[in-house]
């Protein structure tokens, strides 16, 4: 019913810029909370940023000031502007959305109820 596609995803260089793109079908999500989780190889899931209507938006320190979240309400899409991109980006990325109204912008995975299959970004040093 709901799904969420990813796309944007690549090999970089370190330095490097990327935007990932996510479109959600089957639903709006204009209330509740659209963002991005990653995942590296033997690591655990981790936050990254999301958008919430009225708590705005969070980041994980780790991209602070690399990354920008934004969202267009009519598509249901949300955007992941990724700028100097290093190593440790490197991950699988998946968009998470939940419809519920919150003051707040989750970091906790469980709270997600959407996941898309997500996309690879690598960055080479």
């Amino acid at each position: 019913q709901v799904q969420l596609r990813e796309s944007g995803g690549g090999l970089v260089q370190a330095g490097d810029s990327l935007r990932l793109s996510c479109e959600a079908s089957g639903g709006t999500f204009s209330r509740g909370t659209l963002g991005w989780f990653r995942q590296a190889p033997g690591k655990e899931r981790e936050f990254v940023s999301g958008l919430n209507w009225l708590a705005g938006t969070k980041y994980s320190d780790l991209v602070k000031g690399r990354f920008t979240i934004s969202r267009d309400n009519a598509k249901n899409t949300v955007y992941l502007q990724m700028n100097s991109l290093k190593p440790e980006d490197t991950a699988v990325y998946y968009c998470v959305a939940h419809s519920r109204y919150s003051r707040v912008v989750t970091t906790s995975p469980s709270q997600y109820d959407y996941w898309g299959q997500g996309t690879q970004v690598t960055v080479s040093s």
